[in-house]
């Protein structure tokens, strides 16, 4: 839902996806070899592409990115675990400072060695407000960086900021190639270097990403020598290139994953997520700008049981952007399925029914349209959900399918059926959500939602260490979402990937919204190792 969760989308649109991916099947060895090609080569299927591959602007800002590392790491237990730096940075009593100490014999894929002076320019350059990158507000806390020789890195905060190492997953990009070019068009976005396990070999746009796997990686020679990702943004193709042998593993929905169930060769793999399913209420709408619109749809909508029809199980209702499982989610602000208390909350605000049973107030009609992506059979069956329980509380939703260009430009005025999460820290998705002042800043805060005393949360969580003063901030949050519901969260997801089973080392990790070249069983695919047929 955030800008780095969805703007890569608009890249592709469904008629051109559909037409690479029936092209690709019908010549797999054109394209990108499946489970037919050679022993060390993996092909895999994602629903969207990035936009750019430059950390500059964005990409690799939550580690996993291949081509870059960060300082830090995640593992497969979502701890953090030191990458281009050699340990966990030492903090200061007051929290203020992080230093970090680099990790010796580094290069990039280039040859050059890397140093502080690449960490140092990297942030730098992503605080420059000169710079395109739309998640800049996550390093606002960090007031300076600095290198201490080569080998030293000390960032100062301007306030403690309780996750700032795990913003340091964040991709490290060369000042000897992205500093001598333009940072938003230069060819560093589309042509990357950096110090990760592989290499891009080619980018076709709305086709597939290559890579070769990096021989001089500082972490050893990754054993799965190709990698391709197949961009296939609908989920049908996605699934009819895997049952072909096209490909390697894609991600599914659970529908068209319970179609590989008795499939032998094939293994699923279920990654718990902080991925979510909401509808945008946007407030420079007449009828989802009104507060006893977005509260009546908030309990009219039966979300269990989206989880049991839509997703067979595979998820659990959403009621903000926390996981109900979260040690974070605030306890009693869940929202009873309640269809007589959503008529009563309409009644008492003075829409009433027509003659048709839509609802009117003031001479206006209860009727907004909702916009799906195409293609996405997740997005869409969620959509036409939504819209039917809101028709029973005389509230009628026309729901449309389209692309990221045909939808953004809309989104100030029409609900959208939207996605995003972010896992560990409450500040990296609540933030970009619901700030007031980010409204109609690219996709993030997509409702152009505007509560003060969320602003103020939003602040003061981000704004101290202390722990029990955090959970009080986002708690108000949370019960600020219920009584001014800007959005209608409907299910958190789990994600589902059906696997060639012909590889050791396959985990998965507790994922975001993102689920393409970061997440997924390849989220550490330097690691696979081929499985010993001989046993």
């Amino acid at each position: 839902m955030t800008a780095r969760s969805i703007r890569g989308a608009a890249a592709v649109t469904l008629a051109g996806s559909l037409a690479l991916t029936a092209a690709a099947c019908s010549n797999p060895g054109g394209s990108a070899q499946g489970s037919g090609g050679p022993k060390d080569s993996a092909v895999v299927g994602i629903a969207y592409e990035p936009d750019t591959l430059s950390p500059l602007l964005g990409y690799g800002k939550d580690g996993n990115s291949k081509i870059f590392d960060g300082l830090l790491a995640f593992d497969d237990t979502m701890k953090l675990r030191p990458a281009l730096a050699e340990a966990l940075p030492q903090v200061s009593a007051d929290g203020l400072t992080y230093t970090y100490k680099l990790r010796k014999g580094v290069t990039f894929s280039d040859g050059r060695p890397f140093s502080a002076k690449d960490v140092v320019f990297t942030y730098r350059t992503i605080l420059d407000p000169k710079t395109n990158n739309p998640s800049r507000t996550e390093l606002d806390a960090l007031e300076d960086v600095k290198a201490v020789g080569t080998d030293t890195v000390v960032f100062t905060l301007k306030y403690p900021y309780a996750p700032f190492a795990e913003r340091t997953v964040l991709a490290v990009a060369p000042e000897h190639v992205a500093g001598r070019q333009d940072v938003n068009t230069g060819p560093f976005t589309t042509r990357p270097v950096g110090t990760g396990p592989y290499v891009l070999t080619g980018w076709s746009k709305g086709e597939k990403l290559s890579f070769k796997a990096n021989p001089t990686y500082w972490g050893g020679a990754p054993q799965v020598k190709k990698f391709t990702m197949a961009i296939i943004k609908d989920d049908d193709v996605r699934a009819t290139r895997l049952r072909s042998g096209d490909l390697d593993g894609a991600i599914l929905p659970p529908n068209l994953a319970a179609g590989f169930k008795n499939d032998t060769g094939k293994k699923t793999y279920a990654a718990t997520t902080y991925d979510y399913r909401t509808v945008t209420l946007p407030t420079h709408h007449k009828v989802t700008g009104d507060v006893a619109v977005r509260r009546a749809l908030d309990i009219a909508v039966d979300r269990q049981t989206m989880v049991d029809k839509i997703l067979e199980g595979a998820g659990k209702p959403a009621y903000g952007p926390v996981p109900t499982d979260s040690e974070w989610f605030a306890k009693g602000t869940e929202r009873r399925h309640d269809l007589a208390g959503a008529v009563k909350i309409l009644d008492e605000a003075g829409w009433k029914p027509g003659p048709d049973g839509i609802r009117v107030k003031n001479g206006v009609r209860a009727q907004f349209p909702l916009w799906y992506l195409s293609g996405d059979k997740l997005r869409q069956d969620h959509a036409l959900a939504y819209a039917s329980d809101a028709k029973k509380a005389g509230i009628d939703i026309r729901t449309q399918g389209g692309t990221w260009e045909v939808i953004e430009p809309r989104m100030k005025t029409d609900a959208v059926l939207a996605g995003g999460g972010s896992p560990g820290d409450p500040d990296f998705d609540q933030y970009l959500l619901l700030k007031s002042t980010l409204g109609g800043d690219g996709f993030n805060n997509m409702a152009w939602y505007d509560n003060k005393v969320v602003d103020q949360a939003l602040e003061n969580g981000r704004r101290t260490d202390d722990l029990t003063k955090r959970r009080a901030a986002y708690d108000t949050v949370q019960r600020e979402l219920v009584k001014n519901p800007g959005y209608t969260f409907l299910t958190h997801i789990d994600h589902l990937y059906v696997v060639e089973d012909r590889w050791d080392g396959l985990t998965t990790q507790t994922e975001p919204h993102d689920h393409g070249l970061a997440a997924g069983p390849w989220w550490n695919i330097e690691a696979w190792k081929p499985k010993d047929t001989a046993k």
